[in-house]
């Protein structure tokens, strides 16, 4: 089977993980189609899909110039691009022990920030009833995880080698939840003067070329 574009990236219009991987494919410079699954209609848990990704979630990709091989979880993806495809370290990092910093960040990215804000985000959004005593429990684990990235961000400019690398760039799109949605409206909280240099740091991600591109993207397919 032929394929034009290198990789086929499964993921959704909506959810986080499938543009982070897409923030690090562009900033790589390679070619991939987007599939965006519909959740309503149970795209994510059909056949078809599960075949590739056992966990029946997104994101998914298929690397068609390594045999069709199929990664998941977002992560997990982040890492293995930076390992094939980035041989000059462009987001990667080559001293040793800054690799074991940069997977302790992708790590609490992946156990901190992504459930605590996502549960936050969907008892805000989509539970049946509103629970307040879970919304203030996430939003406060919100707030925790922003005072220890604010901890280090205060002193230090990148979370790991002294330059942005996929440690930070996994930090994007939950953040992006957390400012628009999570914290907005909190009483009594301002994330840009409560945590200065993580707003600080987020932004410049967010003015990042490939970064913006792929944000255009994704407010084109939502809209659409």
């Amino acid at each position: 089977m032929s394929h034009g574009k290198q990789f086929t990236l499964y993921t959704h219009v909506g959810g986080p993980n499938g543009w982070k991987v897409a923030f690090v494919l562009e900033e790589l410079g390679l070619t991939y189609e987007s599939i965006y699954l519909d959740f309503s209609k149970g795209e994510q848990k059909a056949p078809e899909h599960t075949k590739l990704n056992p966990n029946g979630r997104i994101p998914t990709l298929v690397d068609h110039q390594n045999n069709d091989f199929v990664v998941w979880e977002s992560n997990a993806i982040l890492l293995y691009l930076i390992e094939k495809y980035d041989k000059e370290n462009k987001l990667g990092v080559s001293n040793e022990n800054d690799k074991f910093t940069l997977l302790q960040w992708l790590f609490f990215q992946a156990s901190g920030q992504g459930p605590y804000f996502g549960q936050a985000f969907w008892f805000l959004k989509y539970h049946s009833e509103k629970l307040p005593s879970a919304i203030e429990r996430y939003q406060k684990e919100t707030q925790r995880v922003y005072s220890v990235l604010e901890g280090v961000l205060s002193k230090q400019e990148w979370l790991v080698g002294g330059k942005p690398t996929i440690a930070d760039i996994a930090f994007i799109t939950w953040n992006r939840a957390a400012f628009n949605v999570i914290l907005k409206d909190l009483p009594g909280v301002d994330i840009a003067k409560d945590y200065p240099s993580v707003y600080k740091w987020h932004k410049k991600l967010e003015e990042r070329p490939a970064v913006a591109k792929v944000l255009g993207i994704q407010a084109s397919v939502q809209n659409h």
